[in-house]
């Protein structure tokens, strides 16, 4: 796709929208990840799982709507201008992970109560990453930009 096409594109959206898509994304995700967990803990296997392929749905659905809505904000404030942003490379690791949690929960349901203790804080570390950008020389996070320029309008 050339770069004037995915500009118009990505420009037919408010940074508002890709937010709440994105935020939709992670809801089905866990949505999914609690599914499975449940099952799991419950002593389900795959083959027992009647619920297997809405949860899949549920999930392929939140993650497409996550990379799509992330990459479409970033692309809304400019960020990628000089390629993906440094904060941005440990949230998508853990959203690999996270695309991949299926295969975990369908082969290792044992391993379901410790997964849903350990999601929620990779969500979190996620979170911090979207929140403060830390690495990103010359831009302050977002929550101290707002204060610093309440400071100077005082």
């Amino acid at each position: 796709m050339p770069a004037a096409t995915f500009a118009r594109a990505t420009h037919m959206f408010s940074y508002q929208l890709y937010n709440l898509l994105h935020v939709l994304g992670i809801i089905l995700v866990f949505m999914a990840f609690g599914g499975w967990a449940f099952h799991g803990i419950s002593g389900g296997t795959k083959e027992t799982n009647k619920a297997r392929a809405l949860l899949a749905a549920t999930h392929g659905v939140g993650i497409l709507l996550i990379i799509i809505a992330g990459f479409g904000m970033l692309a809304r404030v400019r960020s990628m201008q000089a390629g993906l942003p440094g904060w941005l490379h440990p949230k998508l690791f853990i959203w690999v992970l996270f695309a991949a949690a299926p295969a975990v929960f369908n082969r290792k349901p044992e391993w379901s109560k410790a997964l849903w203790f350990l999601f929620p804080l990779l969500a979190a570390v996620s979170a911090y990453f979207a929140i403060n950008h830390p690495g990103e020389s010359g831009a302050a996070a977002p929550a101290a930009s707002d204060e610093a320029a309440q400071t100077e309008a005082e």
